[in-house]
């Protein structure tokens, strides 16, 4: 969990005394983030965007209410806070959920802390559209399930995607879980998502569904010591995939199939490693899904092309 420290630069909170307004600070904030090389890649696409959220966030305003509010003068409480997180930011290159404990997948919104990975998938786009042609009836979807969770956040897409599915989301982190639980209950869906401590398939011997789902951990050993200080904030185990990447995804689709029901489906995002994944599996036929990045990113399999 993160806790709220004195900015390591004192002179910010000197230089935010000549800053009177909303707009003020917001010219501040870009400025300040443009020249301290921070990496954007947890959702917010520019330092604009990172640097509007991060004030709104802090004044308790809704972000489509900032052109409302631009000339508003803060008071000077008001402004410290803002300029303390502003130099988080900054110093910590602390990712922006992490600052606020709120990230967004499309119009919904998570809990997050440093437990879990900031929600970021492919898949949540692929949802919006209920796996629309692959799942013909999205009421013929009666189970599901979420492996490797984290937050939680695509289960509740799964559960908004498909009323008529029970879900199981399955994480082997604790921690993780434990997160995931708010973001369930924030949505009102403990009634249908059932949360699953194990090492993927572990303790769900016996258990079929019509739909898998899964954002592994695929981040190969070279990426991993290279990825930027934003991402060291993250849990490595949500991110690291062994030497090659692939250490989860191997597991996961050798077992697969014993997880799915006759016609089931197999959804997972597999990062940049679609060569890999075809030439260690030259015979399997990966249907690659279309998303806003291309089609390399998420591969769906039919459980009868599965290897049993």
């Amino acid at each position: 969990m993160t806790h709220t420290r004195q900015p390591n630069n004192p002179t910010i909170l000197q230089a935010g005394e000549e800053l009177r307004t909303l707009r003020d600070l917001l010219r501040f904030a870009i400025s300040y983030f443009n020249r301290s090389d921070l990496f954007l890649g947890h959702g917010l696409p520019s330092i604009y965007d990172e640097a509007a959220f991060l004030i709104m966030h802090t004044l308790h305003l809704s972000s489509d209410q900032l052109d409302l509010f631009m000339d508003a003068t803060l008071t000077g409480s008001e402004r410290d806070q803002v300029l303390r997180i502003i130099e988080r930011r900054v110093s910590e290159k602390m990712p922006v959920a992490y600052l606020t404990h709120e990230a967004w997948l499309g119009d919904f919104n998570f809990y997050v802390d440093e437990r879990v990975i900031i929600p970021r998938s492919f898949i949540a786009e692929l949802l919006q559209d209920r796996l629309s042609p692959w799942v013909a009836d999205p009421y013929d979807v009666n189970s599901a399930l979420d492996l490797c969770t984290g937050s939680g956040c695509l289960a509740i897409l799964l559960a908004h995607s498909f009323e008529q599915a029970q879900i199981d989301a399955v994480d082997i982190s604790s921690d993780a879980l434990d997160v995931a639980s708010i973001n369930i209950r924030n949505y009102d869906l403990t009634s249908r998502i059932n949360l699953i401590h194990s090492d993927l398939f572990t303790t769900l011997q016996g258990k079929r569904y019509d739909l898998l789902i899964s954002n592994p951990p695929y981040v190969n050993a070279t990426s991993m010591a290279m990825l930027p200080e934003e991402y060291r904030h993250e849990p490595a185990i949500a991110l690291a995939g062994g030497l090659d990447g692939l250490d989860v995804v191997h597991q996961i689709l050798k077992e697969a199939a014993d997880h799915l029901t006759e016609d089931g489906l197999l959804i997972m995002e597999i990062g940049h490693n679609q060569s890999e994944i075809e030439q260690a599996f030259p015979q399997l036929p990966c249907t690659w899904l279309e998303t806003s990045a291309g089609s390399q990113f998420v591969l769906m399999i039919r459980r009868c092309d599965l290897p049993t």
